[in-house]
């Protein structure tokens, strides 16, 4: 796999690694992170065990291709959050998500990073880029506006269906 970090305005944003699941326990750790998505904080171990995972760059039978990045602060690295691609139907569809961390949020860097993603999609030909968000959750929303999708008016499992379609 090659090194497919990228850089926005603030920030970098570099493939994951398991040994980022010490400092990513901490971004994630605040209950109200999960209120629209239900689950919890995670721990230390379960994100090891998560990242050894979705590291190995595709799903068990391979069919779809993983990629996630952390998100870091710059200058300094600090990490704030994390986005995730995954890359179906021989790579033209994506499914994109974005987590920050609740010290960062309404600064941006949801739609910052979101852009940098879809950019990044786009310079790999995919299509069809989507993503999942609680209708009531309008700061994902209004990520999503930015990054160039459109609702569908679609519920699947309480989550709208949001598209950027050519």
């Amino acid at each position: 796999m090659t090194d497919d970090r990228m850089r926005s305005a603030r920030l970098s944003l570099v493939p994951l690694a398991v040994t980022d699941a010490e400092e990513m326990v901490g971004v994630l750790s605040a209950d109200a992170l999960y209120a629209f998505t239900g689950g919890g904080p995670p721990t230390a171990d379960e994100l090891r065990a998560r990242y050894a995972r979705q590291s190995s760059g595709q799903s068990p039978d391979g069919g779809e291709e993983w990629r996630n990045w952390i998100l870091r602060r710059e200058p300094g690295g600090e990490a704030i959050g994390y986005v995730q691609a995954t890359i179906a139907d021989e790579g033209t569809r994506a499914e994109i998500a974005w987590v920050i961390g609740v010290n960062w949020q309404g600064q941006g860097y949801a739609a910052e990073a979101a852009q940098a993603l879809v950019s990044w999609l786009d310079s790999r030909s995919v299509t069809a880029i989507q993503a999942r968000i609680h209708p009531d959750h309008s700061a994902s929303a209004a990520v999503a506006r930015r990054a160039g999708l459109a609702p569908t008016g679609r519920i699947e499992d309480g989550e709208q269906l949001w598209l950027r379609a050519p």
